[in-house]
């Protein structure tokens, strides 16, 4: 298949998903994971029409976003998915309108230092880390209410909801839950962030019957990742 037509595949099954679950297609946003990708890939996409991109990694992020924008892309919008090192946010900042890796207090602190020394306002996304690995990327479930207290005073920042990456190996229903379950909890104390950030190429079905709003799709839509020489 061609790289039109498998972006024109996966946006009919997140049309039919979201049919058969009830809600709009328009109410659930497609973010393309380019990562790995040349940028051609993710210009003959916005020649196609899409205009949200996601990275995972801010030193191919930013050159990437860059050349895009010099073939004419004014308007793409990305987005940084990927876990966020505390010195890389000035960077990431210049180019990215959302984040949706935010989990831990010092890097809510750095956010907010950047934000104010920039004069700028971002969206984003708290990260669940649904592992029993406390190394990886995401706050733990049971300190997402003291994270998102550090983050409710913070004007620049507008938190939409959680995000989550279901587990290898497991049921995504079950990941998926746990993380709608965080998305109560959190409401509570940010009542806006509605938001779902679930899904991505091998379950984004599933996270919209359970109500995602952002599917983060790599490879379903832009194949295989390159082979580093």
């Amino acid at each position: 298949m061609s790289l039109a037509e498998r972006y024109n595949s996966v946006r009919e099954r997140i049309a039919r998903a979201a049919a058969d679950s009830g809600r709009n297609p328009s109410d659930v946003e497609l973010v393309v994971i380019t990562k790995m990708h040349p940028v051609s890939v993710a210009f003959e996409l916005y020649q196609l029409g899409h205009r949200v991109f996601g990275e995972n990694k801010d030193q191919e992020a930013r050159p990437k976003s860059q050349e895009l924008l010099e073939l004419g892309a004014k308007d793409a919008i990305w987005h940084f998915v990927g876990q966020l090192q505390s010195n890389k946010v000035k960077s990431v900042l210049s180019y990215a309108q959302f984040i949706h890796s935010i989990d831990r207090p010092s890097l809510v602190k750095e956010l907010r230092k950047q934000l104010e020394a920039q004069d700028k306002k971002i969206s984003g996304f708290i990260e669940l880390n649904l592992t029993d690995d406390p190394g990886r990327g995401g706050v733990l479930p049971d300190q997402l209410e003291e994270l998102a207290q550090s983050i409710a005073e913070i004007e620049r920042l507008d938190i939409l909801g959680v995000m989550a990456v279901a587990g290898l190996g497991v049921d995504p229903r079950v990941d998926f839950e746990r993380a709608i379950q965080a998305s109560a909890r959190l409401k509570k104390v940010l009542p806006s962030a509605e938001s779902l950030s679930l899904g991505m190429s091998e379950d984004f079905e599933i996270a919209i019957e359970m109500g995602a709003t952002h599917v983060r799709v790599g490879s379903a839509i832009t194949g295989p990742r390159p082979i580093s020489a």
